[in-house]
């Protein structure tokens, strides 16, 4: 990273993944919170087209915000470009990017440090189609989309295929894992510190796309209202979640707690987001708020972390 203090900051935004839109609210919120720090800052929608991309960062910025979520931004795409061009960027490098957004891999590497997850195969979408794979009920993910992009429940009793032809448009491999019952816990993680375990409590069904993005759908108790030993678990499993898969800056991971078993056993990790949201309704800025950290405040922090991580 620069020596001096970042000045000039590109918030690159948009791009071409399932969750462009909720990326261009991100990226708009992130912006005017660091012009307000009194960074100068340049917005870039980022289209599938790298000249463009090229062109929108001459001059060349001191940092770039990574505002960019889901395939092409959070996958280490963008990350391998920026690295090339040698311009410090935010949150996680090539390597943790690629990782944690492939479910399958996350699984693997966490398992192997104790991290409890839960049972679980990846198929294809053909023997799904077959069959069902696990004992329902089990929940059906995308390998490699985030937001809860694609997430089914299948239930016992459901005869239908979850991936009817014509009606999944997330690529051949799928990840399936028993359904965990019980909460939804959320922890993010700023540098080396956990912030806070939230609790969300859908209006309905689950967490879903909608849930997350639109106002109302969902409820967020933070901190969560639970025992002091799952709070505990919670974020020391956040903590290691963001130093094994080698995250920086910020991330954000989530878990299912069976609140019915005893001790720590009904906790399970699902997923670690190395590209938190900064909507209204982002968790991660809200946890932050919690702690008296504000989200322009907390835009800078993520600026002042920035480097390559060739």
């Amino acid at each position: 990273m620069n020596q001096r203090r970042p000045t000039r900051v590109a918030v690159l935004m948009g791009g071409w993944s399932a969750e462009r839109d909720v990326s261009l609210v991100s990226g708009r919120s992130v912006a005017a919170a660091l012009e307000e720090r009194g960074y100068a800052v340049t917005a870039v929608d980022v289209q599938r087209d790298l000249p463009a991309l090229l062109h929108a960062l001459t001059p060349r910025p001191d940092v770039v915000f990574n505002a960019l979520h889901g395939r092409g931004g959070e996958d280490g795409l963008i990350q391998g470009v920026l690295e090339y061009l040698g311009i410090p960027y935010t949150h996680s490098g090539v390597l943790a990017s690629a990782l944690a957004m492939n479910k399958e891999m996350t699984r693997r590497v966490l398992a192997a440090v104790g991290m409890p997850v839960p049972d679980g195969v990846t198929v294809t979408r053909e023997e799904i189609l077959a069959g069902h794979p696990i004992e329902p009920p089990y929940v059906v993910k995308p390998v490699d989309e985030g937001s809860s992009v694609g997430v089914r429940i299948v239930r016992p009793g459901q005869n239908q295929s979850v991936l009817e032809e014509g009606g999944w448009a997330h690529g051949e491999r799928v990840l399936v894992e028993r359904f965990i019952p019980g909460r939804e816990l959320t922890v993010g993680v700023m540098g080396d510190r956990a912030l806070a375990v939230t609790e969300i409590v859908p209006r309905s069904g689950f967490f879903d796309y909608a849930a997350k993005y639109t106002e109302g759908e969902a409820v967020h108790v933070c901190p969560a209202q639970i025992p002091q030993e799952i709070q505990e678990e919670a974020l020391r499993l956040a903590l290691l979640a963001h130093r094994t898969l080698g995250c920086s800056g910020v991330s954000r991971s989530d878990f299912r707690w069976d609140d019915s078993q005893a001790g720590t056993g009904g906790l399970y990790f699902l997923e670690t987001n190395t590209q938190p949201g900064f909507t209204a309704l982002s968790l991660l800025p809200e946890q932050a708020a919690s702690l008296g950290i504000g989200f322009a405040e907390l835009c800078a922090w993520i600026v002042e972390q920035a480097r390559c991580h060739a």
